[in-house]
């Protein structure tokens, strides 16, 4: 990777490295605090929006609906809109988010293995 210039901005400098380097771009696309544990739930099949609001019970409707656009938007989601009485939509997992699923196995295997290593200490916002 080429070296970043240091007049450069933030925003330059983002840019380039999500550019640059597949894996900040494969981390800034699921990046978020909702969205591997959304990308798990949904893996075990079609989901609808309160299905998922029961499996993750901390997670607000507005933070929820905000996930859910989000992971839409970047193509790891289909939204399926079914004109019934109730309304129902479902939410599927697409080709793309499901080839993440053996890679968020084996990140769950290593977090496994290594928790009582690493003194992770999660700074306040």
């Amino acid at each position: 990777m080429s070296r970043i210039k240091e007049t450069s901005t933030n925003f330059e400098n983002k840019n380039f490295i999500l550019s640059e380097c597949n894996e900040t771009f494969a981390i800034s696309v699921i990046r978020g605090q909702w969205t591997l544990l959304l990308c798990c739930q949904i893996s075990l099949g079609k989901k609808r929006f309160s299905e998922l609001r029961t499996a993750i019970p901390n997670i607000t409707d507005r933070m929820l609906a905000h996930e859910l656009k989000r992971m839409e938007q970047n193509k790891l989601i289909t939204r399926t809109v079914y004109k019934e009485v109730p309304l129902r939509v479902e939410y599927e997992l697409t080709s793309i988010a499901k080839e993440l699923i053996p890679i968020l196995e084996e990140l769950g295997a290593w977090g496994k293995r290594h928790r009582g290593e690493i003194a992770y200490n999660q700074m306040s916002k």
